[in-house]
């Protein structure tokens, strides 16, 4: 006799922590960036374009080797290849440091794309052989997380991080180079600790196992056959290319705001990079919160599509106003707490969305498509902001951007919801 209830409480013991700690260091190497620019900017002689630029061209290689990776995580080894993502990033982060000029920081931001592309899209359709559709959002929601835990811890060490000076080094290059070795170290630890199927896992018995990969199955099987027939039906859906618009518009807002809100905390508050760094983490701790809340919510309700336009809808009234307020700062501040809060809390809800409408292979070339087209958002909403500080020689110039890119990615959710056929919708 197979007691549910012990069974599903240790695939969260046991699988979640594990991908949870990679996604945590996934997003210490993205956003890392955004702190050790209080220190490159000057160091490198760059502009605001040139920092745009930087952070987004990560995603050029993302973008390419996306979905392959996905579909090597469905058809062959998920653990083999988030190990390989993991150790293969941690050594180009640490590289990042050594940069002389703005074409070397170019040249490994672009490799570092190619080297991480495929591990987000990875685990989410990793998630899906080991959790149940009506605890994905929880599962999602708690691995997301990792997204604001990573900027609570990294924000304030790399603030401490920027005022030292050792081996002759600046500050900003030890950020990026201490902050990358761990994830060598965990690449070993997934390639040792995560099963890549409930059959794999020594700690279930085979009863577990059997039960488990039953509940799985039937899962699966209750999706219309039409839309499983092959990998290609992924990359034909019309429906995924409108939620890769949706996800665009969204990470836009999102690693802009990720990106830049040192920089414009260093504008309210005079430049301190140790205050910068507490009141970046006191930011991304309210977006924590946000995110799993919403996800739970989800979750219970069951309701999908709502509670992602709503959150962004937040982030986008949150993001208007923040300029007009920067002589306030408190208010300004306040306002970014409401836009993180709001776009961070979209991401819960929203994945479950495409996983309902397909499954195997066809849903991890889906994803891969919605993930890979989605984060050329990373793309353009840091350099159309640095690009938009640049011409009005202001801080503040691109949050109205940012500000409509959320409200577009909430339009096109809602017009999503309409065109999905409802015994898809979520």
């Amino acid at each position: 006799m197979v007691d549910r209830g012990a069974l599903l409480a240790r695939r969260w013991r046991h699988i979640m922590p594990t991908v949870w700690v990679a996604y945590l260091l996934a997003f210490i190497d993205r956003v890392k960036i955004g702190i050790a620019s209080l220190g490159m900017k000057q160091s490198l002689g760059l502009t605001d374009a040139d920092l745009g630029l930087a952070a987004g061209i990560f995603f050029i290689g993302y973008f390419i080797l996306e979905i392959p990776g996905t579909y090597i995580v469905e058809r062959y080894s998920a653990k083999k290849w988030i190990a390989r993502i993991l150790i293969t990033w941690g050594v180009l982060a640490s590289l990042t440091g050594l940069v002389q000029d703005k074409l070397q920081l170019y040249a490994v931001r672009f490799a570092l794309g190619l080297a991480e592309a495929s591990f987000f899209p990875g685990v989410i359709v990793y998630l899906t052989h080991w959790f149940l559709e009506d605890e994905r959002s929880r599962a999602v929601s708690l691995f997301m997380s990792a997204i604001a835990v990573a900027n609570i811890i990294l924000s304030p060490i790399s603030g401490l991080l920027l005022t030292v000076s050792w081996l002759g080094l600046e500050g900003w290059r030890w950020v990026l180079i201490l902050e990358g070795l761990p994830s060598v170290v965990w690449g070993a630890v997934v390639l040792l600790a995560l099963p890549d199927w409930p059959r794999e896992a020594r700690w279930l018995s085979p009863e577990e196992k059997a039960w488990l990969e039953e509940e799985l199955r039937r899962e699966r099987e209750s999706h219309p056959p039409e839309h499983v027939a092959t990998w290609v039906t992924g990359l034909k859906m019309p429906q995924a290319w409108l939620l890769a618009a949706v996800y665009f518009t969204a990470t836009s807002a999102l690693y802009g705001i990720t990106f830049w809100s040192p920089q414009v905390l260093k504008a309210l508050t005079g430049g301190n990079p140790v205050v910068v760094g507490l009141l970046n983490a006191a930011l991304y701790l309210t977006a924590s919160a946000a995110m799993v809340a919403v996800g739970w919510s989800s979750d219970k309700s069951g309701e999908r599509f709502l509670h992602s336009a709503a959150a962004l809808l937040a982030g986008s009234i949150g993001l208007a106003p923040a300029a007009p307020l920067a002589p306030t700062p408190q208010l300004a501040f306040a306002a970014l707490v409401l836009s993180a809060a709001g776009i961070y809390a979209f991401y819960p809800p929203f994945w479950p969305i495409p996983q309902r409408m397909l499954a195997g292979v066809a849903s991890a070339v889906a994803v891969g498509l919605i993930n890979s087209v989605g984060n050329l958002g990373g793309f353009a909403g840091p350099y159309i902001v640095g690009y938009l500080n640049t011409l009005a020689n202001s801080t503040y110039a691109g949050l109205i951007y940012l500000s409509g890119s959320a409200a577009l990615s909430s339009a096109l959710l809602l017009a999503a919801r309409r065109y999905i056929p409802r015994r898809h919708s979520c």
